[in-house]
């Protein structure tokens, strides 16, 4: 292994540790996902994903559900961390090291996509094993290609925001305030058959829902099988556009009036 790359995946582990060490952190990405899939599970036990599908419950949500814990970790917990570590100044100490920049941001977006890939295999092996979820494996192929496609596009889109965000206090609510309505409106808590035409018209325009029917529809054992080449698209373009952003706003510098006030700092007057 050369040693720029021995560096990117000795600071992914790095990351990841650093994750661990974070509860609230580990709580949004795994237990709060696994808390929605249990107990909605257990208030819809027995009915079907979608009226007149025939797809069980469990069967439709587990792969939405694992899809949205996914992208809390690429998109959620990356923005609100990296721009918290900009106004603490850990990003313009890690400018100043002999590490490479590619190397540490990349380091921080490998280590969430392998936790929120990490988190996807928790939301199925319990799908599996409390809910009797079956796995296409003839699909899976598919499967992991549409999950680390939209792994890169909500990372793409998540240092972008880290980069338009004006403060590390600003980027959990500005993070959440765009992925929870996107969820609602994308069908990972429930099927949008009933929603009106003009909502789901807006809803395919994002990422998300094309990657959560994309990913579902794999799942349904009624549905014929056909490679997913728009939802792929519609993922492409945002990452794209998330890499463009992320290139003209991000900064390593802590921002006027972002940085935190140091501990024992006197406040002003």
């Amino acid at each position: 292994m050369r040693p720029g790359w021995r560096l990117l995946v000795g600071q992914i582990g790095w990351e990841w540790r650093i994750f661990w060490r974070i509860p609230i952190s580990a709580f949004f990405t795994f237990v709060f996902p696994l808390m929605l899939l249990v107990l909605l599970n257990l208030l819809f036990s027995g009915s079907t994903f979608g009226e007149g599908t025939g797809v069980a419950f469990a069967q439709g949500f587990t792969p939405a559900i694992a899809v949205f814990a996914l992208v809390t970790s690429c998109y959620t917990s990356l923005a609100i961390g990296t721009a918290i570590s900009r106004d603490e100044g850990v990003l313009k100490r890690a400018w100043g090291t002999p590490l490479p920049r590619w190397a540490y941001l990349g380091g921080r977006i490998g280590a969430t996509v392998v936790i929120g890939l990490f988190s996807v295999a928790v939301m199925f092996v319990v799908g599996v094993v409390f809910y009797d979820v079956v796995i296409p494996w003839g699909r899976v192929p598919v499967i992991v290609l549409l999950l680390v496609v939209g792994a890169a596009c909500f990372s793409a889109l998540g240092v972008a925001v880290a980069g338009l965000t004006p403060n590390g206090q600003a980027a959990p609510a500005i993070a959440n305030a765009t992925l929870l309505p996107l969820a609602f409106i994308s069908g990972v808590f429930f099927p949008l058959s009933f929603a009106p035409a003009w909502l789901s018209t807006i809803a395919s325009i994002f990422p998300l829902r094309p990657m959560v029917e994309s990913v579902s529809e794999q799942f349904n054992p009624a549905a014929t099988p056909v490679f997913p080449w728009p939802e792929i698209g519609v993922m492409v373009a945002w990452g794209v556009l998330g890499v463009l952003l992320a290139a003209r706003f991000f900064t390593w510098e802590p921002r006027a009036g972002g940085a935190r006030r140091r501990r024992g700092a006197p406040e002003a007057a």
